[in-house]
């Protein structure tokens, strides 16, 4: 029902892509980070709330809005897209028609998805197939998450017990808004946003969540290029702005990144930050593993990330026909 082509996963029998990575036609598409809605397609389809974010992040683009739940054809085959828990408006890709025998089949497309509790976004579906096709960006065992609500206060006690700026650092589109999400119902200090999250978080804002009060973290008038204080503070910014010169208008700060990838020992000090928070939008080991056999599916590819180990895993402990496929996801969002 899809394969890999060279420009990414196609499904001949409705004549359509899913987050393609070069220019196509009609482009399908799971969630609006960078790696899976990428510009130049002639004609996008995403969710409602995922094609606001796409055209927040791709400007003027031609789309159209699929709700959760609502089977459109395509060519030969039904598609529907169903929550994956991974930022706001993420989608699985749901498809159904008849295989190569003439027998009904269904395809899953998980795009990235995330099984622990976000009041940011949509809960994940679990979505019966066939045949599904999984992410494994955490697929090792040391990857097991701790609880959003207690880490997110455990960033707060973190900036309350310092005199000055906390600058933590995390993807504008998805962890930013996540924080936010914590951040209200906890008396944080004063919280500011680069840019770049700025109008996703108000995106975010317009389709119902509750977000932390935010301040566009900006020098004053006639700053020039004079350090500020901020005080004791929160400042969310992307990965890119560590070490870059917008940092240097913050006197003094503390640094934190917020990602999956701290949960590995070596990582804080590697990247060069003071704390390490093991906030991820990605499924953790267990998760990714009880997803995949909760799905029912017989056959099973992994792509990103630990795909050998976990592909491996599935064969051997469960059984199921699983191998690894190769994409060019990149995981923004980590």
């Amino acid at each position: 029902m899809v394969t890999v082509t060279t420009e990414g996963l196609y499904c001949k029998k409705g004549n359509f892509h899913i987050d393609p990575w070069r220019p196509v036609p009609t482009a399908i598409i799971t969630h609006a980070h960078a790696d899976h809605a990428r510009p130049g397609h002639t004609h996008y389809f995403a969710t409602p709330t995922g094609l606001r974010a796409m055209q927040k992040r791709l400007g003027n683009i031609s789309g159209t809005a699929v709700p959760y739940g609502e089977k459109k054809r395509f060519g030969d085959v039904w598609v529907s897209f169903h929550p994956a828990g991974h930022v706001l408006g993420s989608a699985q890709i749901r498809i159904e028609g008849k295989d190569e025998n003439g027998r009904e089949s269904v395809w899953v497309v998980s795009g990235d998805y995330k099984r622990t509790p976000d009041r940011s976004c949509e809960p994940f579906e679990v979505v019966q197939c066939d045949t599904f096709i999984s992410e494994a960006t955490f697929g090792l065992p040391i990857y097991q998450w701790q609880n959003t609500a207690e880490l997110a206060k455990e960033i707060v006690d973190w900036a309350k017990g310092y005199n000055g700026p906390s600058l933590v650092f995390c993807y504008a589109f998805g962890k930013a808004q996540r924080l936010l999400a914590e951040f209200a119902l906890l008396d944080t200090p004063p919280i500011y946003l680069h840019g770049a999250a700025i109008a996703l978080s108000e995106l975010y804002r317009e389709c119902g969540y509750t977000l932390a009060p935010f301040s566009p973290a900006t020098l004053p008038a006639g700053g020039g290029r004079k350090k500020q204080s901020f005080g004791q503070s929160i400042i969310l910014a992307p990965p890119s702005t560590h070490r870059s010169e917008w940092m240097n208008r913050f006197q003094d700060p503390q640094t934190a990144f917020a990602s999956g990838w701290m949960a590995v020992r070596g990582k804080k000090k590697q990247r060069g930050y003071d704390r390490g928070f093991a906030i991820s939008d990605h499924a953790d080991w267990n998760d990714l593993v009880s997803t995949i056999l909760a799905t029912g599916a017989k056959q099973v590819y992994i792509t990103h990330g630990q795909s050998d180990v976990l592909a491996r895993y599935l064969r051997e402990i469960h059984h199921l026909s699983a191998e690894p496929l190769e994409t060019l996801f990149e995981g923004e969002g980590e």
